[in-house]
């Protein structure tokens, strides 16, 4: 645990300052973390673009928030569909022409446990495809304007990375053998994490230190996300943990990303959430990661397999 600097509370949005001026991108905000993270930006001044496959619920979301806050806040979408690759360019191309700055996109929006394996239109595993891929491909296209404003790349993870196989099974990728939801999962998120530490190496090797790159996780919060993806079963299992002190709010579950958007001199090293208990639940700050997510051979093979597969190369 290291919550040390924080205080024993560790990292809350009491902490954070005035957001006026600043512009964050958030991916999946219509519910969860997401819609708790965007909520606490814009009530600090933020100007905030959500990235959200439904525009109902998008419009739906904004009015919910002008209710609290007013007519006046800066709060705007633009439709993507993490899981396809051409969705994913329009809504970049869109970003580009449309937004002026980003000083942090919060890679937030994610899929989980599928019951059984589903391909996304571009081919992919559908945890592979939305978590990993969806957020790498926004990332490079975004990251000329992220470096212009000085800004960050969060990417949320998820303990699951230290589920499963506990690498990338890179000769069957889509689980086209022995598939299973967790499994699945857990590679998904482990693909995003090992991408963070992966993009600090070469942003630090190509000496562009202007963007700030961090990883971190909800812990285990009472969000949708097992109801909206997981099978009947997970969707059991889930609803009676969300009755026990083993869940925390997803406002709660908000904080490590926030921290990660808009703590000044945050360690890029680090790994952000919550440090209690099995990192479930407990006061936000820097935790233990395990050296699988660090494994270099792995890390740097994903990366250019990513890069082949997306056909995005990043431009540093």
């Amino acid at each position: 645990m290291s919550t040390t600097r924080f205080g024993k509370k560790g990292w809350t949005p009491e902490l954070m300052k005035s957001q006026e001026g600043k512009t964050y991108l958030i991916t999946g905000t219509t519910s969860g973390t997401g819609y708790e993270a965007a909520k606490i930006l814009l009530s600090k001044g933020a100007k905030v673009v959500m990235l959200n496959r439904n525009p109902k619920k998008s419009e739906d979301t904004i009015a919910a928030y002008k209710k609290v806050f007013g007519n006046n806040i800066d709060v705007s979408y633009i439709t993507v569909d993490l899981g396809n690759q051409a969705s994913v360019k329009k809504a970049a191309e869109k970003v580009l022409k449309t937004v002026s700055r980003i000083d942090a996109l919060i890679c937030n929006g994610a899929i989980a446990q599928v019951p059984t394996q589903k391909l996304t239109v571009d081919g992919w595993e559908s945890q592979m495809g939305v978590n990993h891929y969806g957020h790498f491909t926004l990332q490079a296209l975004l990251y000329p304007l992220i470096k212009e404003s000085n800004g960050r790349i969060v990417t949320v993870g998820s303990m699951g990375y230290n589920m499963g196989i506990k690498t990338i099974k890179f000769d069957d990728l889509n689980w086209d053998n022995d598939y299973t939801p967790n499994n699945a999962y857990s590679q998904s998120k482990l693909a995003q994490i090992m991408s963070v530490y992966e993009l600090q190496d070469r942003l630090e090797k190509a000496g562009k230190t202007e963007v700030k790159v961090y990883a971190c996780h909800p812990g285990s919060s009472r969000t949708s996300l097992i109801a909206t993806s997981g099978s009947l079963t997970m969707r059991i299992i889930f609803g009676l943990m969300k009755l026990s002190p083993l869940t925390q709010s997803a406002e709660k579950g908000a904080y490590p990303e926030l921290m990660c958007a808009t703590e000044e001199d945050l360690d890029q090293k680090g790994f952000y959430g919550p440090t209690g208990r099995s990192n479930w639940t407990g006061p936000v700050g820097a935790h233990h990661l395990e050296p699988h997510a660090l494994d270099k051979t792995v890390v740097e093979k994903l990366w250019e397999l990513s890069e082949m597969e997306t056909g995005v190369k990043w431009n540093f």
